[in-house]
């Protein structure tokens, strides 16, 4: 019997590119079905994370055009992680298999023919990968890749050159719903729940129309909340960075002492500022990369709802918040 597919899609402020992607996805759900690869019943479920313009609208227009499309909307803006999340915990029960992809027509639609086909050899989870950056700038190109090594050196397991564009099953979706963290990372929380997995490699395009919302501070802010979800190295650093400083610290003390006593030592006040400005600077980073870990355990213990549905399209049926 042929998977029911539910292909999750985060929406905010895209009211330019819904109305272009929204018939591609449609036209894809259709010829998987036509294969028999997917079942009739398969759904394409809109996220809409607390858009400001007309995005919501557009999505009850769809659902009212066609049953293939469903949507859900975010009591407020909870960001892309939350969205995502809401999308595949509210459609867990009703599917077999999920696809979350963004609705800016970047990812190559055409891989989730290869996505399935890995589910039906036997995969429960399926990453999509970028084949190459050829579209990126130089600059976000190096960050990129840099990030990607950067939280693998740093302990946490995640797919290199891989985004929220994944084929998950129903029973990887209840494992991963037992995943209660507030700070979300989906990229590393995926490989965490395991199960028999592949990649699938695609090349991305540019965005069919709008603007990116995922500007510099934002992509820093995600890259932060990666490490720090998914390790603590950094604070074993500090810890064995403060060593060797107290070591030299150590070295410098015994041989501030000898040249004391020996009658060699020079009143400057130059040596000193600079021991001082140097240890305060280390300090003051340490200081904030611990807070950064106290400040998510402050969210963690405060339990808050990771997203909270405030409408639902016909066809959405109640479900719990989670």
């Amino acid at each position: 019997m042929a998977p029911v597919l539910y292909i999750i899609i985060p929406c905010y402020n895209e009211e330019a590119v819904l109305p272009q992607t929204a018939p591609m996805f449609l036209d894809k759900i259709r010829d998987l079905a036509g294969k028999g690869k997917i079942a009739e019943a398969s759904r394409i479920l809109f996220v809409n994370d607390g858009s400001r313009d007309r995005t919501w609208q557009i999505i009850e227009d769809l659902a009212a055009q066609d049953e293939h499309f469903l949507g859900i909307a975010q009591s407020r803006n909870r960001g892309h992680q939350n969205a995502v999340l809401a999308g595949l915990m509210e459609s867990m029960d009703r599917c077999d298999i999920t696809i979350s992809i963004d609705c800016d027509g970047q990812d190559d639609i055409n891989a989730m023919d290869q996505m399935v086909d890995a589910y039906l050899d036997g995969c429960e989870i399926v990453y999509g990968v970028r084949a190459a950056r050829d579209t990126d700038t130089f600059f976000k190109r190096f960050t990129a890749q840099t990030f990607y090594k950067l939280l693998n050196r740093m302990g946490a397991e995640v797919v290199y050159n891989h985004a929220d564009y994944r084929l998950m099953s129903s029973r990887a979706l209840h494992e991963l719903a037992k995943f209660k963290e507030v700070n979300l990372y989906l990229r590393g929380m995926v490989p965490l729940v395991g199960f028999k997995s592949t990649t699938v490699a695609y090349d991305r395009r540019e965005r069919l129309a709008g603007e990116s919302h995922y500007p510099l501070s934002k992509m820093i802010t995600l890259a932060v909340d990666g490490i720090t979800s998914l390790s603590v190295k950094p604070i074993r650093i500090i810890t064995v960075t403060g060593l060797l400083i107290s070591l030299v610290s150590f070295i410098g003390i015994i041989w501030a002492l000898v040249a004391a006593l020996s009658g060699h030592s020079v009143p400057g006040w130059a040596s000193l500022a600079c021991i001082v400005c140097f240890m305060g600077g280390i300090q003051s980073m340490f200081m904030g990369v611990i807070g950064e870990y106290i400040g998510k355990i402050y969210m963690e213990t405060k339990e808050r709802p990771r997203y909270i549905i405030s409408e639902r399209t016909p066809g959405m049926e109640e479900a719990h918040d989670a």
